[in-house]
């Protein structure tokens, strides 16, 4: 099958419609797996073993059951239970509640991190438990977390075809439909590939910067 130009130019709107919903699904994915995984990271670090062992349970079975399930199960079995999502909020849902389990351990390692004396000299100030995380924790755990942060996020973005299960007009699933109607798949399945790679090395080359400028958590 030869390229046709005249084509691309046609499905060139449609397909960067579903890029757009792509980049939008993602930005909202990754603003959800931030809040989740520093709740879950801070609950893990309960004293009370009522609340940081169930979390810990349930940060465990997310991260080991596949993100693709989770998706199905908040599109299609929640309406079962009475509660209906539209595709994209329950995509935004499904990926920000995968990737905030991994996040999860990102900010507990970069927590470690923070040196005891840290602690007990907001102890000796009198700091309240929220001033000691507010001011003293969390702007020392949080800047070196960045790197990790942002790679997860890539992963993500890369991992956005996979709401197309659930209806979500992605760019995947866009260029799905366009090739099954025209009965043509060569431009639409390469210009998916061009624009994930495209936006894949952005997202490397803004890493990269950042791990210049914060290093490596290790």
């Amino acid at each position: 099958m030869d390229w046709d130009w005249d084509f691309v130019v046609e499905i060139l709107p449609t397909l960067l419609e579903g890029m757009r919903i792509t980049i939008v699904a993602t930005i909202l994915g990754s603003v959800v797996a931030t809040v989740l995984g520093l709740v879950f990271a801070l609950l893990r670090r309960s004293p009370t073993k009522a609340v940081a062992r169930p979390t810990a349970v349930f940060v465990e079975f997310v991260r080991g059951t596949p993100l693709l399930v989770q998706l199905y199960f908040l599109f299609y079995v929640l309406p079962d239970l009475g509660v209906t999502l539209p595709p994209l909020v329950a995509g935004v849902i499904g990926l920000g509640l995968h990737y905030g389990t991994y996040t999860a351990e990102v900010y507990r390692a970069g927590i470690d991190n923070v040196p005891r004396g840290q602690w007990e000299a907001a102890k000796a100030c009198n700091l309240t438990v929220r001033q000691t995380w507010q001011h003293v924790v969390l702007p020392q755990a949080v800047r070196p977390m960045i790197p990790a942060l942002a790679n997860y996020f890539v992963a993500m973005f890369k991992e956005t075809p996979l709401l197309s299960a659930i209806t979500v007009l992605e760019l995947m699933n866009q260029a799905r439909s366009v090739a099954n109607f025209h009965y043509r798949y060569l431009e639409p399945m390469t210009l998916v590939g061009v624009f994930f790679l495209i936006i894949s090395l952005v997202s490397v080359l803004a890493l990269r910067a950042l791990e210049r400028r914060y290093g490596r958590l290790h």
